[in-house]
């Protein structure tokens, strides 16, 4: 992994905007013999080409090919602007990392930021925090950790789908984030059969790659069948001492597993970590689902998006919304942040889901705020679907509800890396770009590197797959568009992700 020491941190900067934070890391980089003077001119070139802000605060602005053979040794200087700086349009950065790399050594730190780009209170830590030994520590993703981690993080409710192995995917990948298992553990995962628990509870682990004890729960919305038994939920457990056992004990709890399957999120954790959950019958009903077209002329920038966040703020239910005209994941739509990253234009359909005791009125309020235009002139041209709100099974709508459309199978390709230098920044950008333009759902695997599937609508998950030339990425689409999608996805692969063909 990258050497990252306290010296290396500077904490309460300050910068005008981009161009001076930019300028104060290159010469960091210059002055602790990183790179050669003029380095800089190609951080700016390579801002110019593609914004180098990643997510929850954190920007990593570094050199162009060109300027490769300035690079004297690999090395970083991280820069904390608790002020924040307008990186791009809607996106403020307020940790900035300058990065100097020969080649792909690099990738290894990207890959430690995943767990702060996956967490918005730590990201939102580090933008304010004095202590340099302690940020250090938790950039890297080395903070003290629970004996058992059991958190909101590793708690994924209401999945839309009926396959076991997806649920368990989906643990897998929340467990990774929170540093609590490695690649090894990810592929034995999904390699291994699940046990049946009971009561549609299933469980599954892997002996190797474990990495802290900790236990992720995932749950479909609907009960399905897998080999003739029914599936609801997957515990997916990482195990490296006997302090989990007591943990694992709780699991056949009928009080355990009755919160398991009917619970909140909150009480989810607050059982599998021991504490006395007792379901209210409120808190056992299904969640509400809101499906809204948004009419603003100019989508959801950063004023809509706001007044949006706001309302839903105002409520205790747990929130989250997925741009399913786009397609990607579902983000907490009380982040001001991830609601300006979902990319809405006008006529795109928002899909809100809310668990708690007052879901419903937090739903309909949302209906009515998005249909008044969030603020701003709304399109006098009507959605081309209603918007709905589903309670449990209860479709509520004026309109005629339409027949369910055949859901295609997922469709499933393999490509070679052709990139002289594997898939850094620049052509990572380019395959994210060509992905987005399609309404399908996309993931991605790094085949060479036992790598677990990733979105391929995000650009730090793409860089952190740590690609390299020659590499198999294995790409699997579902969707209106999926096979417009592979076919697009091989022919900017083969052209060389705007790096030209060898």
């Amino acid at each position: 992994m990258l050497e990252l020491s306290e010296n290396n941190i500077h904490l309460n900067a300050k910068a005008s905007d981009k161009q001076q934070a930019i300028e104060m890391a290159a010469a960091a980089l210059e002055q602790a013999g990183y790179v050669e003077s003029g380095y800089l001119a190609g951080m700016l070139a390579r801002e110019g080409q593609t914004s180098t802000f990643l997510g929850n605060g954190i920007a990593i602005p570094h050199g162009t090919l060109d300027t490769r053979a300035m690079v004297k040794k690999t090395g970083v200087q991280v820069f904390q602007f608790p002020q924040g700086i307008e990186w791009s349009e809607g996106h403020i950065a307020y940790v900035v990392i300058g990065i100097a790399a020969r080649s792909d050594e690099h990738l290894a730190l990207l890959r430690q930021l995943t767990h702060v780009l996956g967490d918005e209170e730590t990201a939102a830590k580090l933008a304010t925090l004095d202590d340099v030994a302690l940020f250090r520590a938790i950039l890297l993703g080395e903070q003290d950790k629970k004996s058992v981690l059991v958190s909101k993080e590793t708690v994924t409710l209401d999945v839309d789908t009926s396959s076991l192995l997806t649920l368990t995917a989906i643990n897998g990948g929340q467990l990774q984030q929170q540093n609590a298992v490695d690649n090894a553990f990810i592929a034995e995962l999904v390699a291994s059969a699940a046990l049946p628990l009971g009561k549609g509870l299933w469980v599954t682990d892997a002996g190797v790659g474990n990495l802290q004890n900790a236990i992720a729960f995932s749950r479909a919305r609907t009960i399905f069948n897998h080999n003739g038994k029914a599936v609801k939920g997957v515990l997916t457990i990482a195990a490296v001492d006997q302090q989990i056992e007591e943990n694992l004990a709780r699991l056949l709890s009928d009080d355990v597993q009755d919160v398991l399957l009917n619970g909140q999120c909150e009480q989810i954790v607050a059982a599998l970590s021991g504490q006395q959950v007792a379901l209210k019958a409120d808190t056992c009903a299904s969640s509400v689902i809101g499906t809204f077209t948004i009419r603003n002329e100019h989508g959801l920038h950063a004023r809509p998006s706001a007044m949006l966040v706001n309302e839903v703020k105002k409520f205790n239910s747990r929130i989250t919304v997925q741009n399913i005209t786009r397609g990607g994941e579902a983000v907490n739509a009380k982040s001001l942040m991830k609601i300006v990253a979902l990319g809405v234009t006008q006529g795109h359909r928002l899909r809100f889901v809310a668990e708690g005791d007052d879901a419903k009125q937090a739903i309909e309020a949302l209906a009515k705020i998005i249909a008044s235009g969030l603020g701003e002139t709304v399109s006098a041209v009507p959605p081309s679907e209603p918007d709905t709100i589903e309670v449990g099974a209860d479709l509520q709508t004026n309109q005629v509800e339409k027949p369910e459309e055949h859901v295609p199978e997922a469709i499933e390709a393999v490509f070679v890396i052709k990139n002289e230098h594997g898939l850094h920044a620049r052509p990572s950008a380019v395959l994210v770009n060509e992905v987005k333009k399609y309404n399908a759902s996309v993931a991605v695997q790094n085949l060479d590197r036992d790598s677990q599937l990733v979105s391929a609508k995000s650009l730090m998950k793409i860089v952190a797959l740590g690609v390299v030339k020659g590499h198999r990425l294995r790409f699997v689409a579902s969707g209106e568009e999926a096979q417009q999608a592979i076919d697009g996805i091989g022919a900017v692969i083969e052209s060389g992700l705007g790096e030209g063909k060898e």
